[in-house]
């Protein structure tokens, strides 16, 4: 696009903080979430592709000091990207994990919250490094300990490595912990993958 800039409503001298800010701001406004069931949802979906690409042609261009780099060298500086979980739980979901993997790789170390370290524990046990799913499903309850979802997939992964699975945790009965959780996260967890959504706030059944 001509002027990326333009599109989150800032100055191409904008600082970096500035235009992360920005881009979340737009991101909430935005987010497919908040038009489900609306009329303009379609339009709302259309400025949310925009909002992305005019980010990520911004973070591009300043690595590579680009013609909207505002001068700055990209050796010199380290960029965040924000992440769009709603996104990336999709590609997880539909099994592009490659590319998942890839854009929370782009999230700089002091940007991972409790989500992104969800979301990486969910790719790790896709491509079945257990271990790393484990540390990383641990890291996010250890952040939001009140969080369902994660305090599900942690009790799920100890309980496979005590050895324990008693068939899918979605036909266990009403009152398994596993149930008071999400779909997306027994998706991401279950071992044969036997839920067929993603369920949850985030993202519609598939």
């Amino acid at each position: 696009m001509d002027n990326p800039y333009k599109v989150l409503g800032i100055d191409r001298n904008a600082s970096d903080d500035e235009v992360k800010r920005a881009y979340k701001e737009l991101v909430k406004k935005y987010h497919p979430d908040q038009y489900q069931d609306n009329p303009l949802a379609d339009v709302a979906a259309e400025k949310m592709s925009d909002i992305n690409a005019a980010y990520d042609q911004i973070m591009t261009e300043r690595r590579s000091g680009g013609a909207y780099g505002g001068g700055f060298s990209g050796a010199s500086r380290t960029y965040s990207y924000a992440y769009n979980s709603a996104e990336i739980r999709r590609l997880i979901q539909s099994g592009s994990v490659t590319q998942a993997e890839q854009l929370l790789g782009n999230v700089s170390t002091q940007d991972r919250d409790a989500e992104w370290y969800f979301l990486m524990g969910s790719v790790c046990y896709k491509r079945g490094w257990l271990n790393d799913a484990y540390t990383h499903f641990a890291k996010a309850y250890q952040m939001e300990p009140s969080n369902a979802e994660y305090s599900a997939a942690i009790s799920q992964m100890n309980r496979q490595r005590s050895g324990y699975m008693n068939g899918s945790p979605v036909n266990r009965g009403a009152s398994s912990d596993m149930n008071q959780a999400c779909d997306c996260c027994t998706n991401l967890i279950c071992a044969d993958c036997c839920c067929e959504c993603m369920g949850g706030d985030l993202i519609p059944c598939c």
